[in-house]
């Protein structure tokens, strides 16, 4: 079965509460079993850490037997070079989404260490932004 994981960074922990205006109402867990109902073909999974070293250790242990990764790095996406060079070490396949287009926001947040080791960037999508990598996935990258 395809092992695909769905690796959140900082603060996405909170979704649902946090800044419900520009994030939603809906917590990640509860969008994440819609995932898995829709996709049920699928084996998915799902990491959260606020935690830069968390996520490289997360990286490093699916980055050669997982078939893809979608990651949202969250502030880290504007700030870990260290990430960045996990990505670059793995050969899993890796999805960059953001809920938000982060391009139309503060300058700070154009800055993106993270899209040049994706093989796809998914910005502005909401929630849905994650479908649309799992799609991704299936549709142009992953071989049944």
């Amino acid at each position: 079965m395809i092992q695909i994981i769905i690796i959140n960074g900082p603060n996405l922990n909170l979704l649902g509460v946090r800044q419900p205006e520009i994030y939603g109402r809906k917590s990640f867990e509860e969008y994440f079993t819609e995932l898995e109902a829709e996709f049920s073909d699928f084996n998915l999974h799902y990491y959260q850490s606020n935690h830069e070293g968390d996520l490289i250790d997360k990286i490093h242990s699916v980055g050669y037997r997982f078939d893809g990764i979608i990651l949202n790095a969250g502030g880290f996406t504007h700030t870990s070079i260290a990430i960045a060079d996990a990505l670059r070490a793995i050969t899993t396949p890796v999805v960059e989404v953001h809920l938000t287009n982060i391009y139309e926001r503060e300058a700070y947040r154009h800055t993106n260490y993270i899209k040049e080791s994706a093989v796809q960037s998914i910005v502005g999508k909401g929630l849905n932004g994650y479908k649309e990598a799992i799609e991704y996935l299936r549709d142009h990258i992953i071989k049944y």
